[in-house]
């Protein structure tokens, strides 16, 4: 192949009149390639080959393009690579390389593609408002957690026109979840965006229509609701209406996941990853006003986002059934509630930290909430009706084991020892609980204690003393005996007592 500045020198040498037959003997090149090359328009002369000879693949064609074929429309996940399809290929026979099947690949692919006018995936380029619209997504992500490897479900949240960026990791992608994550990342943005798109999440979307209708969930529609948002909900699988948190899952996995995050909680991952928003915003240029920060786009952002009055309630509800250990079964948990619930069905509130349970209006428990699989979580105090009946249960009850005492009931234990007849003093002291409260009982332990003494019957009757209402008194002091009508100082009162004959 002739270079561009042989070219060049065979047109200037023909042009000065020089003959084609001495230019092809100087140059030591064929006349034919000297004519090709005056000919060629404006010195371009690229040799482009008509047929492409296939001498391996040749017979195994027809197979080759059937795979390719069958792999196109595989999901991403089941996509074969072509290291597999030449391995297929060498099973049937094929002698050729690697690098022979990769080529016919591109020219395979580059030969189906389209013009732009014939249905050829074409994108228009969007722009949105200030508070116009944010853009939510997941990601799935591989962490290090307590020392232990751990996949977490990242939400993604964008500002379309500030491109402000918040994300959070949690372990489930479950609705309280959504809520959760939408409820940090408005406090996070300083105010709500007027409307938000979203893809067809279960969560979020229960029915699919054909074009924009859809059937939003009940409580996703309280939510937005309450933070008078409209949501929209993008076509399946049409990643490119929100191709702006599509493309921030990718930046934010490379930059902030890679290589993989090694802390001791979620806490504290979530913690960096907020400060590491942060500091991409301060850092990172605005995509279109080059002349500003992201920060800065999201100040100027803040003033038409709508303001946040209230982070919403955001829990997801159902019912589940006490057993006759005061337990429930939740998230493939187990978790304690008040003995006086045993048998009866009671409702969840699952938040994305802790749960909430009640009976009706009454809450008769409330734990963090725990990840993991067949986990049980007492609070020994759901169990000190029954604890009062069952002293003996104290030694050996599975809720007691280990229970974190208040300071001074802790030393109430400790001075009376052990043994039944001590399990059973500090069980009626226990008791009181649950007619006088922990706050008094607690008093009453630290003034026993304050004496020397380690009694459940002073303990009980300091109680009962505090229960008493106070005595009237009984002393008169001069207050008391201050006269309700001063005497007046007037002599001639004594006149109306004198009768006539006193006078005569």
């Amino acid at each position: 192949m002739l270079v561009l500045e042989t070219v060049v020198r065979i047109r200037r040498e023909y042009a000065g009149g020089k003959a084609i037959k001495a230019i092809a003997r100087d140059l030591h090149v064929s006349r034919k390639v000297i004519r090709k090359a005056i000919r060629a328009p404006e010195g371009a002369f690229d040799y482009q080959r008509k047929v492409q000879p296939l001498p391996r693949i040749g017979p195994f064609q027809d197979r080759l393009n059937t795979l390719l074929e069958e792999n196109e429309v595989r999901g991403k996940r089941e996509r074969l690579r072509m290291t597999r399809i030449h391995d297929l290929l060498e099973r049937e026979g094929f002698e050729g390389s690697y690098d022979a099947v990769r080529r016919y690949e591109a020219r395979w692919k580059a030969d189906r593609r389209k013009d732009a006018g014939d249905g050829v995936t074409a994108f228009i380029p969007l722009m949105f408002k200030p508070g116009e619209a944010y853009q939510f997504d997941w990601s799935h992500e591989d962490v290090e957690i307590a020392g232990k490897p751990m996949r977490v479900k990242v939400a993604h949240m964008r500002l379309c026109a500030s491109r402000a960026v918040y994300v959070r990791a949690y372990p489930r992608e479950s609705q309280e979840m959504l809520f959760d994550a939408h409820a940090r990342g408005f406090a996070f943005f300083g105010g709500v965006p007027g409307r938000g798109i979203y893809d067809n999440m279960k969560t979020a979307v229960t029915s699919v229509f054909t074009g924009k209708e859809r059937v939003f969930n009940r409580r996703f529609l309280i939510m937005t609701a309450h933070y008078m948002i409209e949501p929209t909900a993008c076509s399946p699988a049409a990643g490119w209406e929100k191709g702006q948190v599509e493309n921030q899952v990718q930046t934010i996995r490379g930059r902030f996941f890679q290589p993989r995050l090694r802390f001791a909680s979620l806490e504290e991952l979530n913690g960096w990853l907020e400060a590491e928003c942060r500091r991409w915003a301060e850092r990172q240029a605005h995509p279109e006003q080059g002349e500003l920060t992201v920060a800065q786009a999201l100040e100027i952002e803040r003033s038409a986002l709508q303001p946040m009055l209230g982070p919403f309630d955001g829990f997801n509800e159902s019912e589940h059934a006490v057993t006759g250990t005061c337990l429930i079964s939740f998230d493939r948990n187990r978790y304690s509630v008040l003995s006086t619930m045993a048998r009866r069905t009671v409702q969840v509130r699952a938040y994305a930290d802790r749960i909430i349970v009640r009976c009706g209006e009454e809450v008769v428990a409330e734990h963090p909430r725990t990840f993991g699989r067949n986990r049980t979580i007492y609070d020994p105090w759901h169990y000190l009706p029954v604890l009062a009946r069952k002293p003996g249960a104290l030694r050996n009850g599975a809720p007691f084991q280990d229970w974190d005492l208040p300071p001074a009931l802790a030393r109430l234990r400790r001075k009376l020892g052990n043994g039944d007849d001590a399990d059973r003093r500090f069980v009626r002291v226990l008791s009181a609980v649950l007619t006088d409260g922990l706050e008094p009982v607690e008093a009453a332990v630290r003034e026993a204690l304050a004496t020397g003494t380690a009694s459940d019957d002073l303990i009980l009757n300091i109680l009962a003393r505090h229960r008493e209402p106070p005595r009237p008194l009984t002393i008169i002091t001069s207050e008391d005996s201050a006269l309700r009508h001063p005497p007046i100082a007037d002599c001639a009162r004594y006149d109306q007592l004198r009768t006539f004959d006193a006078a005569a």
